[in-house]
């Protein structure tokens, strides 16, 4: 099977092309490689795949129609993974317009692209962030996700209404993901474990929200992956007895449905932070601060549907996902 994955520079996406490859499938993936974090992080994550005559590689900004048009013209994928997108909350405070061009514009192009080449089914990344205000834990994909509190979380709900509209109006099988904090090896520098390991090992003083009272959903890639990818194999058919009144927002009368995907075991801030410094050996300085802007307490995935869909359920726990992340870490950075 010939797949699109978009982002695949980028954490999730190389990760799922490994997986694809690793299954046979042929895989074209596209990539702006912009420096929002170190692009040779990124070029290393790609290099993986330099000897592997199944993967094809092209530098390209989602947002450019013209050159989206011709590739979805030119391949005729069968199925597409949809990752790209500008990522980060805090970022999204400080230059908004890039979220509109990657995570909007983006977004439309590669629905298009789907729309006009007959494309099987469209998996795409949406986030927990969606969740906003909402406080009910676990958060469940019935629940109102009306109410975000970052512009990054509002391109995301975008995501799922455009990729809904697509389904209703052209038939589109779509399948959007809900990720909860993604981490392990490869992980994005501006992430949290991430930015906690590198810190803890150069002696810095890492910066705890809400004074170490927040709780995260962490979710290691291996796990996430297989997730996609059982995702995938699932393509969403129409419900005709489903009603706005009555059925779940996360389906439809349309080929659509939206999934959590993450662990479903919220892990407290603190605990996560002393896994860490248990694996490296080493006491953190820490810089306790209050709630910043675009954080939201606690993210809890109920992931239930996904299950029944796919048959997924996350296998890797706390201590061996920090173990594998530490470890990638240190020998990624001693070959620098």
């Amino acid at each position: 099977m010939k797949y699109l994955v978009t982002g695949a520079a980028g954490f999730i996406g190389a990760a799922t092309c490994q997986k694809l490859l690793a299954a046979n499938h042929t895989v074209v993936g596209i990539d702006n490689l912009n420096d929002y974090y170190d692009v040779n992080l990124k070029l290393a994550r790609l290099a993986q795949f330099e000897n592997d005559f199944e993967f094809t590689f092209v530098k390209m900004d989602i947002a450019d129609r013209t050159s989206m048009t011709e590739l979805f013209k030119h391949e005729k994928f069968d199925r597409v993974i949809h990752l790209a997108a500008q990522a980060g909350v805090r970022y999204s405070i400080e230059n908004p317009d890039a979220y509109a061009d990657s995570n909007l514009v983006g977004h439309l192009n590669v629905l298009e692209g789907c729309r006009h080449n007959k494309v099987q089914h469209l998996v795409y990344a949406s986030s927990s962030s969606v969740y906003g205000l909402n406080e009910k834990t676990p958060f469940e994909t019935t629940d109102s996700v009306d109410h975000p509190v970052s512009f990054y979380a509002a391109t995301k709900k975008a995501n799922e209404l455009m990729a809904h509209s697509y389904s209703h109006l052209y038939n589109l099988p779509t399948t959007g993901l809900r990720f909860f904090t993604v981490y392990g090896p490869w992980g994005r520098p501006d992430m949290a474990p991430y930015i906690f390991t590198k810190k803890i090992l150069n002696g810095d003083t890492i910066d705890i929200n809400n004074n170490g009272d927040m709780w995260r959903d962490f979710t290691y890639i291996d796990d996430i992956v297989e997730g996609v990818i059982r995702a995938s194999d699932v393509v969403p058919k129409a419900d005709v007895n489903w009603k706005v009144e009555s059925g779940s927002p996360s389906s439809s009368s349309a080929p659509y449905k939206v999934y959590n995907i993450g662990h479903g075991s919220p892990i407290n801030l603190m605990d996560f932070i002393t896994s860490i410094e248990s694996e490296l050996g080493i006491e953190a300085k820490k810089n306790f601060r209050e709630m910043q802007a675009g954080d939201v307490y606690k993210t809890f995935a109920d992931t239930q549907d996904l299950y029944i869909a796919t048959g997924y359920k996350p296998c890797v726990g706390l201590e061996l996902g920090v173990k594998n992340l530490i470890d990638w870490y240190k020998d990624f950075y001693e070959k620098q």
